[in-house]
């Protein structure tokens, strides 16, 4: 029996599967779907990928009144279908594709959110950037939106 945070990874990675089909993420999304079963099940990869061009097309072209159901019914198999897999793996193998079903996602909800985010000392942008630094260092750049900014810190007399 699979632990819970298990199986809140297989339903998060069947949520995202749904989520991601017909959006920008997909393509992103298909590659690493296709990779979780791979590493485990090489003989697999080609049948999921046919399984996830079925799931999206299935979804692109279902009538509005069907598509909630639809969406429901693909989570579902591909929660099974996670499960499954997950199932099949030895402890440490299983405790990496947890992390990489969550990890994918959070990927795909960022994506298809419209959310940006950046690590410790990076930068996103969530649409157009233009920035540009002309006969010096400094740039200049439009933002829309809240800017926070801070002054970096001064370099100790051993850093120059």
């Amino acid at each position: 029996m699979l632990a819970e945070m298990m199986i809140a990874a297989a339903t998060s990675g069947g949520m995202a599967i749904v989520q991601a089909a017909g959006t920008d993420a997909w393509a992103g999304l298909r590659t690493r779907v296709a990779e979780l079963f791979r590493r485990s099940a090489p003989e697999r990869e080609l049948t999921v990928l046919e399984r996830l061009d079925k799931t999206q097309t299935a979804l692109r072209q279902a009538a509005p009144e069907e598509l909630e159901r639809l969406r429901i019914r693909q989570e579902a198999a591909w929660q099974t279908l996670f499960e499954s897999l997950l199932e099949g793996l030895g402890e440490s193998e299983r405790q990496e594709v947890v992390g990489r079903l969550t990890e994918l996602a959070e990927v795909v909800r960022q994506q298809t959110s419209g959310e940006v985010s950046a690590g410790q000392g990076g930068f996103a942008v969530g649409g157009n950037a233009n920035i540009r630094a002309e006969g010096g260092s400094a740039a200049a750049g439009v933002i829309n939106g809240d800017v926070h900014l801070e002054n970096p810190t001064m370099p100790g007399a051993d850093r120059g």
